[in-house]
């Protein structure tokens, strides 16, 4: 896929996200709003549809050891580099690394990956593994760090991990995944009915979650003459060196070809996730860069997606 065509493809995602922008800069709409939209994405229309998609998929086709083996080496390197770099910068809050390690290396699925993938590919399910992999290793290493080296939580650390693992593994999407698993696995055959009114909902999972994503940025502003070094340095990490790395580790190391190259890539250079803003808050560290990160990361990811599938088209 050239870059022109994904510019053809990406013509939604920009539509959708530019609304929302401009009715929020221009007060149509307030831009307070974008957590209902939001809330709608996250906790009913994005789980409906990944549902669907995961219950009629191959799973063995979409569980690739290559490929999933592939993207937890490349992400679990990135990880490692990026702790090594903050801390030799002169980080020294545990919970500060690993607040900048989340921003480096995880991925903003629902709101961007979900919409993006279903605009270039026409589907959303070769996420999901990407999606299990974030959840139940990357999210969990992060939360250990934030629980066990924050000083204002109560209760004992065991509990304390217990209850964040518990809260991660229990989200919507999370458990939309795991009920499209489940059920695929099963001889059950859903009604058709129950199929096409996931699917309505579904549908509209995309544009919302954009549209919500575009009222933020246009509630918030983007500030780039403010923007840091050390947030310079986390955006070009996340959007360009975490893609370029995780297409050599798959492609030379694991071997991984054709489409399911260009999607881990396309993942990895995703923006930093939306809940970064929200654990920077709950544990209280780096809330205001994280909020920059999401917002910046997400502009970035959005205007080089041509130039990452025009790099593509081009490589064996």
């Amino acid at each position: 896929m050239g870059a022109v065509e994904a510019l053809e493809k990406l013509a939604p995602v920009v539509l959708a996200f530019g609304c929302g922008v401009l009715l929020a800069r221009r007060k149509t709409v307030p831009a307070a709003a974008s957590q209902v939209f939001a809330d709608y994405a996250f906790l009913f229309a994005v789980p409906c549809f990944l549902f669907g998609s995961i219950y009629r998929s191959d799973l063995g086709a979409l569980f690739d050891w290559r490929a999933f083996t592939g993207y937890a080496a490349a992400a679990l390197a990135a990880a490692a580099l990026t702790g090594a770099l903050v801390r030799a910068l002169g980080e020294r809050d545990p919970r500060g690394i690993a607040l900048r390690v989340m921003a480096a290396v995880q991925v903003n699925t629902a709101y961007f990956a979900v919409p993006v993938f279903i605009m270039l590919f026409g589907d959303a399910a070769p996420i999901f593994p990407v999606l299990l992999f974030q959840v139940c290793v990357l999210s969990l290493i992060i939360l250990s760090v934030m629980e066990l080296g924050s000083a204002e939580r109560t209760g004992s650390p065991a509990r304390r991990l217990g209850g964040a693992v518990r809260a991660s593994l229990t989200t919507p999407v999370v458990l939309a995944c795991n009920a499209g698993i489940l059920l695929n696995l099963l001889p059950l055959h859903l009604p058709v009915v129950v199929l096409d009114s996931f699917d309505f909902v579904g549908a509209s999972a995309s544009p919302v979650a954009l549209f919500a994503l575009g009222l933020h940025l246009g509630g918030t502003g983007l500030d780039v003459r403010g923007t840091t070094r050390e947030e310079w340095g986390l955006i070009a990490f996340k959007c360009l060196a975490f893609p370029l790395l995780t297409y050599l580790v798959c492609h030379h190391l694991f071997g991984v070809r054709g489409i399911r190259l260009d999607q881990l890539v396309l993942i990895a250079a995703m923006p930093a996730p939306q809940n970064l803003f929200i654990f920077a808050q709950r544990y209280r560290v780096g809330a205001d860069m994280a909020a920059a990160l999401v917002v910046k990361s997400s502009l970035a990811a959005l205007l080089l997606l041509p130039l990452w599938t025009q790099f593509l088209s081009r490589t064996p």
